[in-house]
Parts: structure tokens; sequence; C-alpha cells
């Protein structure tokens, strides 16, 4: 296959780390070809298909200079036989913009992955509303005064922007209600952001786990992020220990009530966040793990992944 990563820049990648990394290795490994671009080099001009100047790689196994490439070219995305959408959020007007894009690609015949509009239609925060069975209290809201409410009830909680990544902006306060008003205002913009608003689950302590879904199919090992230094935030990006543990019950539970649904939506590579029993975010733009999981258990994730890629590829 001919494969184009749309990510961020590929000089910015820690390939130690990096899931879109280990699926273009597995990819090059199988044979396939590598292509990369930015979402800012798509372009679709009057009467022409929707095209991007591309980057065709071979990765080298080097590091720093991990990869060599050839000139730049400009390719028409429906000429590739699939196109993984891999940019990073936050899930700003330039994403969007993207999306629609990629989506009249697909109208020309490209096949993208996570579909465009599957992507656009699960904002990573927003979308565990549609499962209440599987989250723990949560509002959603632009109001001070339902925030306030919401902390009377609940004592211990946590407030989130909508657009956050890698733990950005998450703040807890605790019964005292400590400082509650500087944090809606910084949040909300007085009054011109919605912001998400979660009862404190204690079962952080033993990490925000990453339960990846791949065609539906949970893989069967998740990483959890373990807070760090009195840190509330078990993400990586802020410092959060990564440890890789079997599915749990639970854990298996939403992942195979999830699983079938967001699947067949379009929506190839999920990241489910759980935090004990408790469903807290739906990853859709670019999950990742991969690397992690693989390095202390043996999983081969990339291989999963593009097992699934290339039994999603139409002929």
């Amino acid at each position: 296959m001919d494969i184009l990563f749309v990510a961020d820049p590929l000089e910015s990648f820690k390939i130690y780390k990096e899931t879109t990394f280990a699926m273009m290795r597995e990819a090059q490994r199988r044979g396939h070809t590598i292509a990369a671009c930015q979402p800012c080099h798509i372009l679709w001009q009057r009467g022409s298909n929707v095209k991007a100047s591309v980057r065709r790689i071979v990765l080298t196994g080097d590091s720093p200079n991990w990869f060599r490439e050839e000139p730049l070219e400009s390719r028409a995305l429906k000429d590739f036989d699939a196109i993984v959408m891999r940019k990073d959020p936050p899930f700003d007007s330039e994403f969007f913009y993207a999306t629609h894009l990629l989506e009249q690609a697909e109208r020309e015949g490209a096949q993208v992955f996570n579909r465009p509009r599957a992507l656009r239609d699960h904002p990573e925060k927003l979308a565990i509303m549609e499962f209440p069975q599987f989250i723990g209290p949560t509002l959603v809201t632009k109001e001070p005064q339902a925030v306030r409410v919401f902390h009377a009830e609940h004592k211990d909680i946590i407030l989130k922007p909508l657009d956050g990544m890698g733990g950005m902006g998450i703040f807890r306060v605790k019964e005292d209600g400590l400082n509650l008003g500087s944090v809606i205002e910084t949040l909300n913009q007085h009054g011109t952001q919605s912001l998400m608003v979660q009862q404190f689950l204690p079962e952080i302590s033993a990490g925000d786990k990453r339960v990846l879904l791949i065609g539906g199919v949970p893989v069967p090992f998740s990483l959890a992020r373990i807070p760090q230094g009195g840190e509330v935030r078990g993400n990586l990006a802020a410092g959060g220990l990564g440890v890789a543990q079997a599915l749990s019950k639970s854990d298996r539970e939403i992942a195979q009530a999830l699983g079938p649904i967001l699947a067949a939506r379009g929506l190839l590579l999920v990241g489910l966040d759980i935090i004990g029993t408790h469903l807290t975010e739906i990853n859709v733009t670019s999950p990742t793990c991969f690397q992690e999981i693989a390095d202390q258990t043996g999983c081969d994730v990339a291989a999963l992944f593009m097992d699934a890629l290339q039994a999603a590829v139409r002929p």
C-alpha cells in the first residue's frame, strides 16, 4: 500500500515514544510505502481534486536522523491507498477545516482513517456523555452558578477545558472551594467558553488508564498513567508514570460495549481513558501509547493496527 500520514512536523517526533512513528515503522516493515504531510499542506482548488505537498520518506533506523526524504511532490489524496490522520489536538478551527478537506477527498475516492466526519462528531471530552452508564457525575456548562451547584453537591471536583490535551488546564477544587471562582473565570473566560466538571475520582492514584480500541477490538493491555509528585494529572505529558497492565473486567466491559459502536462510525483507532471503573474521555484524533505498551508487555500494538488498516482498505 501507499500510505499518507497527516501529522505534526516529522522533526518534532520523539521516536522512542511516538505512536505515529511506530505505525510508520510497521508499515515499512511490511513493504508499504510512506509519505507524510501536515494539514497546512493540503489544498483544494476549484475544478481540481484535493491535493497535498507530501514528503516521501524512508525510515533509516537511526536517531536523530531517523528518515530520509525525496523532494516534495504534489499528489491528489485519492491516489493514496490509505490516509492516516494523526494530527495532535487541539481540535481548533484549523483541525476542523482539515477534516472538511479530507472529507472532500473521501468523496473523490480517498480512504481516510479515522474518518473525518467521525472526528468531528466525537469531541474527545464531550463524547463520553453519550454513554452515561459508564461515566461518573459530569457537567458541561458555561454557567458559573451551575458549576457552584455541582461543587456543592459533589464536594471534590475536577474542572477542565473542552479543547485541552495532555492534562493542560485541569484543576482540582476540594470541599473548601478554595479558588473555585478564579478557576471558573480562567476556564470559561467570563462566560464565553464551555467547560467540563466531573466528580473527583480517588482511583486516579492507581492511574488514568489508556485502553486502545483497534477496529472495535480492545488491545489486551492498557497503559495506566500514574500521577507523580503530588500531581492530580496522570498524563504522560504532565509527568505521569506509564505502567502497562492487563485489562480489568470493567475495562473490558466498557471497551467491548463501545468498540463496535465506534468502529461502525469510522473510528479505526480509539483511546478510551478510564479511571477506576469510570470512562473519562474518548480520544479519537491521535491516540497514543503504542510503544509504551509494546516495550513493557511485548504486545505489538503497531502490528495490530496495521492488520486492521490493511483489512479496512478497500481494493
